[in-house]
């Protein structure tokens, strides 16, 4: 890995309050029972999280697998349905709106797949695939849109001329930088990184962390970064939360929670990673 980023404020709220807040939310998931047969069996995915994000900042959600990570970010896009809770972007209810503002919150709130591979449509062109949420929002027309595509591609990593192929011509790491350029093209303002480097050499998760990192500082951008390497979010993020078995066991500032944590799942996830830092001052 690279050198650590500076800790910016780790307070998550702006004198406007946090970007986004979630309070209490539930999702459970069912099976068993009625025309099935069977017990019936209630899985609680998520089962009470709270936490805010502020504007420029990261919360890393880390936690072993099944510990309900993945559920949280997509539940805050609305991607599968929370049981209960609440969940405000700038003051709207993300849970309940309706779809005019739904429409406005798709392109606030976007997401990076862990799977390069599988997010990338295999039967589109890369131009394809960059412009389809420019034009799905109105963002841009004709010409202007081979030129956004030109420019996400170089802001990204990726040469001009890649639009014209297509995602199998390209290696993991490619492919990632490519989902982020489509994520980057309406100009979001909070990005759900699920796992975004667990599927790449570890060579190339430092590239792709220090593309993540640069971009926040460009665009201000605000992340939920999901992961299950301790590692990697001792890079990424300032402020941490451990998930286990659906809950948020421990949540801190990153030195905190690295240095000083106080939970027993804590310290056992923290044990099982090579120790060969210190402190970030």
């Amino acid at each position: 890995m690279t050198s650590q980023p500076t800790p910016k404020d780790s307070t998550p709220s702006s004198a406007q309050g946090p970007l986004l807040s979630v309070r209490d939310l539930h999702v459970h998931f069912h099976s068993g029972g009625g025309l099935l047969g069977g017990p019936a069996r209630t899985v609680k995915a998520v089962d009470g999280v709270s936490f805010d994000i502020g504007t420029g900042q990261t919360l890393g959600v880390v936690g072993e697998s099944g510990s309900g990570k993945t559920t949280i970010g997509r539940a805050l896009l609305r991607l599968i349905p929370a049981t209960s809770g609440s969940v405000s972007y700038q003051g709207t209810d993300v849970l309940s709106a309706g779809p005019g503002a739904l429409r406005k919150l798709r392109q606030d709130m976007q997401i990076i797949f862990q799977d390069p591979s599988g997010s990338l449509n295999p039967r589109m062109r890369i131009r394809q695939i960059i412009a389809e949420p420019l034009e799905v929002h109105g963002l841009a027309k004709g010409n202007d849109i081979d030129s956004l595509v030109g420019e996400l591609l170089e802001r990204c990593g990726m040469p001009r001329s890649a639009a014209d192929r297509y995602p199998h011509e390209f290696s993991g790491g490619q492919k990632q930088r490519i989902g982020i350029a489509r994520a980057l093209a309406v100009k979001p303002k909070f990005i759900v990184c699920d796992e975004p480097t667990s599927a790449l050499d570890v060579s190339i998760q430092s590239q792709i962390i220090n593309l993540l990192r640069d971009l926040q500082e460009e665009f201000e951008l605000s992340y939920l970064f999901i992961s299950h390497d301790m590692a990697v979010v001792r890079h990424m993020c300032e402020r941490i939360a451990v998930m286990y078995k659906g809950k948020m066991v421990e949540e801190g500032e990153r030195d905190q929670i690295l240095y000083d944590p106080q939970h027993e799942y804590t310290k056992r996830l923290l044990s099982s990673v090579p120790r060969t830092d210190r402190a970030v001052s």
